[in-house]
């Protein structure tokens, strides 16, 4: 089971989160680049995730989202709802490490440099009576989404591939005509300038030309 919340993100971007540790395994091993991970520091807590738009970056997280998500975390976490001035981790999903020695639901980063942390002073009641308001409790193949979205992005750059061969045959071919046309204008320079080597050794003057011409 997955649950889902509603943003008021102006971007579309939402939450969700797992209902234990073996929804979070699944979230961490069918994840999708566009997610960005939330835990509470150095204590257990929900795995909450913000899902952004293709494209987007960490960075492009709105600020009341960022918040939303911190939230969920502290109010999920047994001990750290008990706490005050609470470090929130985040990052892509992309950086989050799992080896088979860890146990379910535990995870570590490959690059330390890309965690980020947000700092919670204490529980907003406000924002989790609003995210729980929209709260929905789905039960979505994690799998097959992963396999959907990875069909479409190959999808996807093999259509580039083909537009991108399609451009390189088109300055292919403007390339040999454009080729084509400079050795012909060179070929009848040659011929001109030939012709006029021929007339200059023919006639002596420009009245013998015309004498000649008549």
């Amino acid at each position: 089971m997955v649950f889902y919340f509603t943003t008021n993100s102006q971007k579309g971007q939402f939450i969700f989160m797992g209902r234990d540790k073996f929804e979070n395994e699944d979230l961490i091993k069918y994840g999708l680049p566009e997610d960005v991970w939330f835990h509470v520091d150095k204590l257990s807590s929900a795995h909450v995730y913000v899902r952004l738009n293709k494209g987007e970056t960490i960075e492009d997280i709105e600020k009341e989202t960022l918040e939303d998500c911190a939230q969920l975390c502290k109010a999920n976490s047994i001990q750290g709802n008990k706490k005050n001035n609470l470090d929130i981790v985040y990052t892509p999903w992309a950086n989050l490490k799992k080896t088979a020695s860890m146990d379910v639901g535990q995870v570590s980063f490959h690059n330390d440099k890309e965690v980020k942390k947000i700092k919670v002073e204490s529980r907003c009641n406000e924002i989790i009576n609003r995210l729980n308001k929209t709260k929905e409790e789905q039960y979505p193949d994690l799998q097959q989404e992963r396999e959907k979205y990875d069909a479409e992005c190959k999808q996807a750059r093999q259509a580039i591939a083909r537009e991108e061969k399609k451009q390189a045959i088109a300055d292919g071919i403007e390339k040999k005509r454009l080729d084509e046309l400079k050795s012909y204008s060179s070929v009848m320079m040659e011929e001109s300038m030939h012709s006029n080597k021929d007339l200059k050794s023919k006639y002596k003057s420009v009245q013998d030309y015309e004498d000649d011409f008549m």
